[in-house]
């Protein structure tokens, strides 16, 4: 094989340090995989050496390469972190002197506001997951309950254990994103739905039990793509289209919703697991009328005439 063929080993060590000192998901590893790699082709393609021995200019080629092929800015943005944080590693760990990556700009970002269904909508799939067939009637119920009422990612839900629910403590450990850890806190009736689920699941015994809170005795896991295919049929039943249902919006919604009924910021950022407010500040443009009748309400000006 050639040398310029040679994939660049430094991303696998990368990642094996990224997934050894902050507990990376799969998923977070198989993206940055992804994406270092197609850096590391591109380089080797046009410069005849590998990522890691890339300078400024050769990174700068990849940005312009990306963006004549039309990739959007959130994917160059994160082709872009994703190269920045291997470099910085490498230089950490002293395969380099010199950190090319610093003098990267992102693209700028179109700012989305995060799409969410409404209050009614939410009642109308919780309606729904009673009238599926047993036992994904309970499952379902207790699987919604959870994922809306805490705001939870559908990783989290999934990775729960039969063992974090306890009868009457309503504050779950979930661990986010960078093996971040937090409590969240359960309702009365996501408790008591997902006590319900229990009980049955494991009523043939202990030995048939699985210790994925969500999960069948007889399938090995219920993975993500079988939940979403789930609440796809949940929207149907309820008559939402189902290009609008899926367990992000379900996130979407709880935080919007508990906004709109008076929330702060720092605790829903608390709640959803935000390492930063301004990952959470993108729901106050959900609902701009909302912020303009607090001014209206509270203002202490905006209601002198009451005093003329």
């Amino acid at each position: 094989m050639p040398e310029t063929e040679k994939k660049d080993q430094k991303i696998f060590l990368f990642l094996q340090t990224l997934s050894a000192e902050t507990g990376a998901s799969k998923n977070t590893l198989d993206a940055y995989e992804s994406d270092l790699k197609k850096a590391d082709t591109h380089i080797q393609a046009l410069f005849s050496h590998n990522l890691s021995s890339a300078n400024q200019d050769e990174l700068l080629s990849c940005l312009s390469a990306w963006q004549i092929e039309g990739q959007s800015p959130r994917t160059v943005a994160r082709r872009i972190s994703a190269i920045r944080h291997m470099m910085k590693w490498l230089v950490s760990d002293g395969y380099r002197q010199d950190n090319p990556a610093i003098w990267l700009d992102n693209p700028k970002l179109p700012q989305s506001i995060p799409a969410s269904l409404s209050e009614n909508e939410i009642d109308a799939l919780l309606n729904a997951a009673e009238q599926m067939q047993a036992p994904d009637n309970m499952r379902m119920s207790a699987g919604m309950e959870i994922l809306y009422g805490a705001g939870l990612r559908i990783s989290e839900l999934l990775h729960l254990r039969r063992g974090d629910i306890v009868s009457g403590r309503k504050l779950i450990i979930v661990r986010g994103k960078g093996g971040r850890e937090r409590m969240a806190p359960l309702t009365d009736i996501a408790l008591l739905k997902t006590e319900i689920w229990l009980e049955k699941r494991d009523s043939i015994g202990p030995d048939m039990h699985h210790e994925q809170l969500m999960a069948l005795p007889n399938e090995p896991e219920l993975t993500r793509q079988k939940f979403s295919l789930m609440l796809k049929k949940l929207a149907q039943i309820a008559n939402i289209e189902t290009v609008r249902v899926s367990p992000h919006k379900l996130r979407h919604s709880f935080a919007t919703h508990m906004l709109n009924r008076g929330a702060d910021l720092r605790s829903l950022q608390m709640m959803l697991g935000h390492a930063d407010i301004s990952t959470t500040q993108i729901y106050t443009k959900t609902r701009p009328e909302r912020l303009r009748g607090l001014v209206s309400e509270n203002h202490p000006l905006a209601r002198k005439d009451q005093y003329d």
